[in-house]
């Protein structure tokens, strides 16, 4: 599965408060920071992707340097004099492991936004899963999470043609409406990658379905999908 990459955004707002400075001439500021995903489109979205956001302060916070967060945005809110770089850890769900990324705290504005792309590395079946609530992803034009499984689509008019193996068409269709949903993305993205110019695909983005005919597959594919099915269900 090639890399799929996201847009983190941070948005960060600040201002002065009526507090004693523990340094002379740096006023006392609340801040505070949100973490959102963009999509596609670049607008904003929940950064629901990630299950937590931990904040790692400067050591000064004592106690507090290290704060976590599990409902998006996941606003922090503290009080300060210093401006200081800043890490920040996102958990992504379904152990889809965690990615830091380094925030420029500063009081040059009061409110201020900044962007970070963060590349998910050959993501597994629930990575991809989760992804794809975010945008679209490569092998997957419409960018969807389908609901249930591929499947034989018997009202087709396209012209089937005749399986001259011995594999048992409708056991195999049969067998992957069984799937559990990780499998199905992975047989989706096997259609995707190994699919022929034949073979009939159709995307049901309402009903959340990957509809394709089995009879439109190459012979290989085919023996690939059997192989596949018959490991997890019976058939």
């Amino acid at each position: 599965m090639p890399d799929v990459k996201r847009t983190v955004k941070l948005i960060t707002e600040q201002h002065t408060i009526d507090k004693p400075s523990e340094m002379e001439g740096f006023p006392m500021r609340q801040w505070s920071i949100q973490i959102f995903l963009l999509n596609e489109h670049g607008e904003e979205i929940p950064a629901n992707l990630f299950e937590k956001a931990t904040y790692n302060l400067h050591p000064s916070f004592g106690k507090r340097a290290t704060q976590t967060f599990k409902i998006p945005p996941f606003t922090i809110t503290e009080e300060g004099w210093g401006e200081f770089d800043l890490g920040i850890n996102l958990t992504v769900a379904e152990r889809g492991g965690e990615y830091p990324i380094t925030h420029d705290l500063n009081f040059q504005s009061e409110r201020y936004e900044s962007k970070h792309v963060i590349t998910f590395k050959n993501p597994k079946p629930n990575l991809l899963a989760l992804l794809k609530e975010s945008g679209p992803v490569p092998g997957d034009e419409n960018g969807f999470k389908p609901k249930r499984s591929a499947k034989h689509d018997e009202d087709t008019t396209k012209k089937k043609r005749k399986s001259e193996k011995s594999i048992d068409m409708e056991k195999l269709a049969e067998g992957l409406q069984k799937l559990g949903e990780d499998d199905l993305l992975q047989v989706v993205q096997m259609v995707h990658d190994n699919k022929t110019a034949d073979t009939y695909t159709k995307n049901d983005i309402e009903q959340g379905e990957f509809h394709v005919d089995l009879y439109t597959l190459p012979d290989s594919l085919i023996k690939m999908l059997w192989d596949f099915t018959v490991q997890r269900v019976d058939v």
